[in-house]
């Protein structure tokens, strides 16, 4: 296996160099953004999760091991690390009201039909248990291919194929019941 892409960017990040911050951060911001928010659910969350995502990976550059994991794997993993301590924290949180969000949606004339369409997609990938909706982000949002999705999960491929199968399914059945009439 050859070695890591960002290995360069790596040690320029370490030596302060500003071009190799804004490269890696242009690189690796917008799917870790991506993972956030369809772990979350929430831009705001999400792109804090993002930068401190980041925040840590500009600390650890100086102490950066080229060839120890890679880039991709560690960031994908401190991105969700993160996301599960705010779902946590979510989960420990009891309110009588809700609150007040902004609709994150595409504005009104920009399809009706295909804004109902991902809002029952994320409403239904939301609803999947933790484990279940972070295999399926990992492998068709972000595009991981099944051994390092796996791998960063801890699990075997095997192990993920079931949390696919399953998350799968209960995609399925959610959106045909939100389709029945």
């Amino acid at each position: 296996m050859g070695g890591d892409p960002d290995d360069g960017l790596m040690r320029g990040v370490a030596k302060g160099d500003p071009a190799a911050v804004q490269a890696l951060t242009a690189r690796k911001a917008p799917r870790v953004l991506a993972l956030a928010r369809r772990m979350l659910g929430d831009a705001a969350e999400a792109e804090d999760v993002a930068q401190e995502t980041f925040l840590r990976l500009w600390r650890r550059a100086p102490s950066w091991k080229p060839g120890s994991a890679r880039l991709d794997t560690w960031i994908h993993r401190v991105a969700l690390n993160l996301c599960y301590d705010r779902l946590r924290r979510r989960r420990e949180i009891v309110t009588s009201d809700p609150p007040d969000r902004p609709d994150p949606g595409p504005a009104p004339d920009q399809g009706l039909i295909s804004a109902d369409v991902g809002r029952k997609v994320r409403a239904a990938l939301t609803a999947l248990p933790d484990r279940q909706r972070e295999a399926i982000v990992l492998i068709h949002y972000q595009e991981l291919a099944a051994i390092e999705a796996a791998r960063l999960m801890g699990v075997s491929v095997e192990a993920l194929e079931s949390l696919l199968s399953r998350g799968r399914r209960a995609l399925r059945a959610a959106l045909k019941e939100e389709a029945a009439p």
